[in-house]
């Protein structure tokens, strides 16, 4: 059985999501995100009702500072 501490099974029922503004408005292959919370839930856009996965503050942030550095390679 997957652990559920990690995740939340229907992300529609929190509110606030935003998609990033370089996602085109056709672009169907987004991540969201819902800030304000102590764990960053992170959802896909074509599945608004489906999983998030909740990263801890500290390191959505580092991430997100790697990616801005070009340090991830595709």
């Amino acid at each position: 059985m997957a652990s559920t501490e990690h995740t939340i099974p229907d992300a529609s029922a929190l509110t606030g999501w935003t998609k990033s503004s370089y996602s085109g408005g056709s672009n169907g292959d987004c991540l969201e995100v819902a800030r304000g919370r102590a764990n960053v839930p992170v959802r896909d856009s074509k599945r608004p009702t489906g999983p998030a996965l909740l990263f801890p503050y500290d390191s959505w942030s580092a991430f997100l500072s790697a990616v801005k550095r070009g340090e991830l390679s595709a």
